[in-house]
């Protein structure tokens, strides 16, 4: 059978772990699913053990056992699998023990025969930005010193993944270096294959571990190598072989706050494809709005800012200069002056409802300033004597159905609609005459 298959890696890998599964005493599979025996595996005929009934959320919900199961439970930062259970949908899967726990909608009777599908896109992403994840771990280590403090698997294959490394920075050359070698051995079409290793094994003092977890149960602990070049005790899905990885690309390195070490954030297999159309969408986009090719983006996009800096300047100083002339106006508009000034302006910021504020209160007036739209959402700052302003400060926030806060003298928030101003004004001068 396996000449017959020789020119197929992933027939081939197949059967040999279905002889693995078959030779093997029951023993060594204690802690072992049938998905971590073949994790090509997307159908499997077996029983249903027990089913109980559960919460969700406080919704029902009904925790069913198996036999065997080729939905992956969450574990080893690898994210559960999805897929169905005789058409019913597993919305979870996670591991008490040496069972796997499926959560599902219905019932499912004890005792009858099951069948049992996975999430092959789900699933097959995972493998390989797991298997990817084990790689960039051992290059890093291998070629730098680097060791992996923990990963991150992302759900959908349009977000990446990261590797926490030990270390507080890395140059480009070596982020590029590691990228490199990463490709090198996928084209080399590397296998990578699941053990099974005695607990009392001195094999295993050679195998990278973070340590079993507290509930492990068995005397067989499963160990994935990556033939060369690692070799990790691992209870995750993988590819057989680095090849069908396609590609892995390091996009970022972030410095984690606390200092000590980097995450590089990464993408592997389909991934890479995903991001890159998502790349070309983009870039067709941009050129349409720029009108510009591709290569003068960044020229273009530069010259944009520096316009749109010198043109924020401009607004800023005439913002500035309209304020000063708003309260020059008011304060010298009537004799008495108006001891409230109500000012509203579709346009302008927090740095003109302040400048205004200052030049009023500074000559005695309590100012009231909204700007945006006349019955839309907007912003809103109140000024003057500090106990009036504690007072009415909130009463203004509920008629404009909006929040704020302030302190010494100044109430400013936003608003959800500017339609009430008239009622503001008036809620403010009855005060005044009180």
């Amino acid at each position: 059978v396996l000449r017959g298959c020789a020119g197929d890696v992933m027939i081939r890998n197949s059967v040999c772990a279905l002889l693995v599964y078959k030779l093997l005493p029951r023993l060594t599979r204690a802690m072992s699913f049938r998905c971590q025996r073949d994790s090509y595996l997307q159908t499997l005929n077996t029983k249903v053990v027990s089913c109980e009934s559960a919460k969700n959320g406080g919704a029902e919900c009904y925790e069913v056992v198996l036999e065997d199961t080729v939905l992956f439970p969450e574990g080893g930062g690898q994210a559960d699998d999805r897929g169905k259970i005789n058409g019913v949908d597993v919305f979870r899967v996670t591991r008490r023990g040496s069972k796997a726990v499926h959560f599902v909608n219905s019932p499912l009777q004890v005792d009858s025969e099951a069948l049992v599908e996975v999430d092959w896109k789900r699933r097959f992403d995972h493998m390989q930005q797991h298997s990817g994840q084990h790689l960039i771990t051992a290059i890093a280590d291998r070629e730098f010193g680097f060791k992996t403090k923990s990963w991150h698997l992302s759900i959908g294959v349009d977000s990446k993944c990261y590797v926490e490394l030990g270390t507080p920075s890395l140059t480009k050359e070596q982020l590029d270096h590691i990228e490199e070698v990463c490709n090198e051995n996928i084209r080399k079409a590397v296998p990578v294959v699941p053990h099974w290793y005695n607990i009392q094994d001195p094999k295993l003092d050679a195998v990278r571990s973070r340590g079993l977890p507290d509930d492990f149960e068995g005397q067989d602990i499963r160990v994935v190598e990556i033939e060369g070049i690692d070799i990790n005790t691992c209870c995750g899905t993988h590819v057989s072989n680095l090849n069908h990885l396609q590609c892995i690309k390091l996009v970022s390195t972030e410095a984690k706050k606390g200092g000590g070490s980097t995450l590089i954030y990464y993408l592997s297999g389909d991934r890479v494809r995903a991001y890159l159309e998502s790349t070309i969408t983009n870039e067709r986009a941009i050129t349409k709005l720029l009108s510009a090719r591709a290569d003068d983006h960044v020229s273009v996009v530069e010259r944009l800012v520096k316009e749109r800096a010198h043109l924020t300047s401009v607004v800023d100083n005439q913002l500035k200069e309209l304020a000063q002339l708003l309260a020059f106006q008011h304060l010298h508009s009537n004799d008495p002056v108006d001891p409230v000034a109500t000012i509203h302006r579709n346009d302008g910021d927090n740095m003109f409802m302040n400048l205004l504020a200052k030049e009023l209160t500074s000559k005695g007036v309590m100012v009231m300033v909204t700007v945006g739209g006349n019955k839309g959402a907007g912003q809103f700052l109140l000024a003057g004597e500090e106990a009036a302003v504690a007072t009415l400060g909130p009463q203004v926030a509920a008629l404009l159905e909006g929040k704020g806060g302030g302190r010494k003298g100044m109430y400013q928030g936003k608003a959800s609609t500017l339609e009430r101003r008239e009622d503001v004004y008036k809620l403010i001068r009855d005060f005044k005459k009180k």
